[in-house]
């Protein structure tokens, strides 16, 4: 695991899941901490006034990252979190840009519940977890970033099958299974328009977008997560959370 993962895991693990918050902020992240989790102020101290006492409600923190990539000087991970013994269950997607020398300087994240129940009937947070770094990563994020310009952005799903497997394994909660499933929910008023692209990310057969759609006259930050093979798009997840009103965010905003 390289500096950048590796400091992206331990501020996880040892600051949240290990409740040793100090410690961890002040090791990991750079001279600044600039903060977009809309609810948490920027700097380590906004961290801290966010995460002690998160820590203090839930003592029992039970904390998978579930996948982790690097591009650069970005990582990107995937949390599952079970709170006090499961009273509580969460999926984190988070977003981090990082220094020179691999400490943490912006974060982006969403939030959402776990969902036990899928209509694909597949696990929310399940599926490949280990990244292929012989796939040719430079050619499945230019696929990624055509299926988000032509399918999602210029809502031609007639395209659907030039970018997506039509078995495509799909772990988001509100879409069925298989390419027919995708297209079917990307014509939905659930799907909405999306509107933009801030960030691509990608580490071998995985790659990640970070963006903004509308939907039912609200804006959600989204991250897509999608494993390809062969040149298609063959597993897919999602993590959307909408985006709240001006005068609730503790910083700059989800972007």
């Amino acid at each position: 695991m390289g500096i950048r993962k590796d400091n992206v895991t331990k501020l996880y693990l040892e600051g949240i899941r290990g409740g040793d918050a100090r410690t961890a902020v002040t090791k990991y992240t750079g001279h600044r901490y600039t903060q977009h989790s809309t609810g948490v102020a920027d700097g380590a101290e906004g961290f801290l006034a966010f995460f002690e006492p998160f820590l203090e409600r839930n003592p029992k923190r039970d904390i998978e990252l579930r996948r982790i990539l690097e591009d650069g000087r970005w990582v990107f991970c995937q949390a599952f979190q079970s709170l006090n013994d499961g009273a509580a269950k969460w999926v984190t997607t988070d977003l981090f840009y990082t220094d020179a020398e691999g400490l943490i300087l912006e974060h982006w994240d969403t939030i959402a519940a776990y969902q036990t129940e899928t209509l694909s009937g597949e696990d929310a947070v399940g599926g490949v977890t280990t990244i292929d770094v012989s796939a040719d990563t430079e050619a499945n994020k230019e696929l990624v970033l055509e299926y988000v310009k032509q399918v999602l952005q210029e809502r031609r799903h007639d395209k659907v099958g030039q970018f997506v497997a039509e078995g495509l394994i799909q772990h988001s909660p509100t879409i069925a299974a298989g390419r027919a499933g995708l297209t079917a929910w990307l014509g939905s008023e659930e799907a909405g328009a999306y509107e933009m692209l801030f960030k691509l990310v990608g580490e071998g057969d995985f790659v990640v977008t970070y963006g903004k759609r509308h939907a039912g006259g609200k804006d959600i930050a989204v991250f897509n997560i999608y494993r390809l093979a062969n040149g298609l798009i063959v597993e897919h997840w999602e993590n959307a959370e909408e985006i709240g009103p001006r005068e609730s965010w503790g910083n700059s905003g989800k972007f």
